[in-house]
């Protein structure tokens, strides 16, 4: 198996939590609702943190000049979403954890020379990280 296929593979596979946690939010009841709406924000702020990690790994592949810019946006990106989590508030934190997945793409595809199916892979599956973080900002507010 390439590891193009395999990069694809994990990272449609790596939506599914955040959708199964939304089933969780809207079709469960009691424990495994506070379960799902908490496991919802967890498991975001990891995807962002590991995303976040690529980006500090990429940086020892590019020029110094870059490296910095790269280096701070991770760590940036990482302090940013832990925020948005220990605030407390899930809505919030849902509504913060968009803007950091967004910023993270934003600088990627800015930086990136990577190969065009990788950066329209990130666009895509980003896409329906949002998706599904609104889903959960619009749960939140519902159920409330």
């Amino acid at each position: 198996m390439s590891a193009r296929l395999m990069t694809q593979i994990l990272g449609y596979a790596g939506l599914l939590p955040f959708y199964g946690f939304l089933y969780g939010m809207a079709c469960l009841e009691g424990w495994a609702q506070a379960v799902s709406h908490q496991g919802f924000v967890i498991y975001s702020l990891a995807i962002q943190c590991f995303i976040a990690g690529t980006l500090w790994g990429s940086a020892a592949l590019v020029a110094s000049e870059a490296r910095l810019g790269r280096l701070v946006v991770s760590n940036g990106v990482v302090l940013f979403a832990v925020a948005a989590v220990l605030i407390g508030q899930l809505v919030l934190a849902g509504a913060l954890l968009i803007l950091g997945y967004l910023a993270l793409v934003w600088y990627e595809r800015r930086v990136s020379r990577g190969a065009s199916w990788y950066l329209r892979l990130r666009a895509f599956l980003t896409g329906g990280v949002v998706v599904a973080h609104c889903a959960y900002v619009a749960l939140q507010i519902v159920q409330a």
